[in-house]
């Protein structure tokens, strides 16, 4: 088959690539680099640097294509709340720009990778996708609407759409930016180098953690998996960590200690995340493999940033809250 994945050049983005083109698709990939690092794709991934809002060059790279992988976003709760217009262009203006495309070319399927963060705070765990949504920020509220336009588009204009709500994925290449980091590469590289490592509140907010490997399968099978036009499926573990509990593993893995503060005056965020897998496992036969202990272990493996090195320096603000 033939792919065309915005985002191409990101964490999530690099690793489909990566595993399509291993396993022989032709891939095209998009990235603005505003994040990504075209040097971890896969020398077979046909690479074009550019914006999602650039219709004419989606026009060429969408030219017998069988399947779009939408991954191109910002992806930072923190900024999207201080740029919310950046993250409305981006988010939502990108998306909409593609589905233009798709229809101009006549392109039959979208995967959009959502995220969890669209439920919010939820009584009622797991998440089910039928939950409504409850976005706590301008990310969420990009995706969410994201989604609405990916849905609508496909039906008016008869294009196979599905989203995909990745919950808190992490694993090897993630992108680690001077503030705001992931929380999990965050908290390896401090307990690698002994240094602090800062908590948001109590550390008893929960979030599904799930590795990027897992993930991977999930997206590709929506290339081609029958029956799933117009859903959305949620793609996580099924199982809820505590921050405070993720520290004790996250240390338990580098075989390190870091000095753990936890500061109750900055905002944890939602109260609890964990992902109802259900529609994922009738639709997709996704069934996630990879625990946490598992994933970090490989995480640190491939990951050479993550290795003891004094000369780098150390992130000190996580954003565990999200």
């Amino acid at each position: 088959m033939n792919f065309l994945i915005t985002g191409a050049a990101g964490f999530l983005g690099s690793a489909l690539a990566n595993r399509l083109a291993w396993e022989g698709q032709q891939v095209r990939g998009l990235d603005d680099l505003s994040t990504g690092d075209p040097n971890a794709l896969h020398p077979e991934v046909l690479f074009t640097r550019g914006d999602v809002n650039d219709r004419p060059k989606l026009w060429t790279l969408l030219q017998d294509v069988d399947c779009v992988y939408h991954l191109a976003a910002r992806v930072s709760v923190p900024e999207s709340v201080l740029y919310p217009r950046e993250y409305n262009a981006v988010n939502v203006g990108g998306t909409v720009s593609l589905m233009e495309a798709m229809r101009d070319v006549g392109v039959r399927r979208v995967v959009f990778i959502s995220s969890g963060a669209v439920y919010g705070d939820q009584q009622a765990q797991p998440l089910k996708e039928s939950a409504p949504p409850n976005p706590r920020s301008p990310y969420a509220v990009s995706k969410l609407a994201a989604e609405y336009y990916v849905r609508t588009i496909g039906q008016l204009w008869g294009l196979e759409t599905v989203c995909l709500r990745v919950f808190n994925a992490y694993g090897p290449g993630q992108h680690l930016p001077p503030s705001h980091p992931p929380v999990i590469p965050y908290m390896l590289r401090q307990s690698v180098r002994g240094g602090t490592i800062i908590v948001h509140g109590s550390g008893a907010q929960t979030r599904d953690y799930v590795f990027v490997d897992d993930v991977v399968n999930a997206m590709v099978a929506a290339s081609t998996a029958p029956g799933i036009n117009n859903l959305v499926i949620n793609v996580g573990s099924g199982v809820d960590t505590s921050v405070r509990d993720l520290v004790s593993i996250v240390q338990q893995a580098a075989g390190n200690q870091a000095e753990v503060v936890y500061n109750p005056r900055m905002d944890p965020g939602v109260s609890r995340m964990c992902a109802d897998l259900k529609l994922a496992a009738d639709k997709l036969n996704y069934q996630p493999r990879i625990a946490i202990p598992e994933g970090l272990r490989l995480t640190m493996q491939r990951d050479l940033r993550l290795r003891k090195d004094a000369t780098r320096p150390i992130i000190k603000t996580p954003s565990n809250g999200a």
